[in-house]
């Protein structure tokens, strides 16, 4: 019985927590400018960031990842891949996790596809989860470090950065991201 009143608090605390995640879809405009500054910030924390990017066949940034937990979590952004630095569809990140959580963190994220193949894939997938569709390699960079482009083999490279809050997580397993209409 008190296991089952702790989950229901637990549940009841991420539903009243939910809230404060976006909950109207941003306009197109208002993601490509918060995009740009996500990238102008990992490129200044990164050396090599820059040339990266330039070589990668497109990049998927979300801006903005919000994460709350209270024994649930539930974490949701939205963002712009990119391909030659423009634009060309726009997405949102979900994922949901059980276990020991508490707290709230914000985060960026870039996901830059390495090959022309990787990328088709993703676009032509309808709803990609990382560890089913596709694995990201996470590169652990930390401000003022380098990205050594000779060393990065993988066709999908992860970079998390800029977070900020109570709890950290370096994974994206698990994670849906889904085409938006704008």
């Amino acid at each position: 019985m008190k296991r089952m009143i702790t989950s229901l608090v637990a549940a009841l605390s991420v539903t009243l927590l939910l809230p404060s995640l976006p909950a109207v879809a941003e306009t197109a405009q208002v993601i490509d400018a918060r995009v740009d500054s996500a990238i102008a910030t990992f490129k200044e924390d990164v050396n090599g960031a820059e040339v990266f990017l330039d070589q990668s066949a497109g990049y998927l940034v979300f801006p903005r990842v919000i994460k709350i937990g209270l024994g649930f979590g539930a974490e949701t952004g939205e963002g712009a891949l990119r391909v030659r630095g423009r634009s060309v569809e726009y997405y949102r990140t979900t994922s949901g996790s059980f276990g020991l959580q508490l707290g709230a963190q914000a985060k960026s994220i870039v996901i830059a596809f390495m090959t022309l193949d990787s990328l088709d894939k993703f676009r032509n997938s309808s709803g990609w989860k990382v560890g089913v569709d596709g694995s990201v390699a996470i590169i652990d960079l930390g401000a003022g470090k380098q990205i050594n482009t000779t060393n990065i083999r993988d066709p999908v490279v992860g970079f998390i950065f800029g977070s900020k809050g109570l709890m950290y997580n370096l994974t994206l397993e698990g994670t849906k991201i889904s085409k938006l209409t704008k």
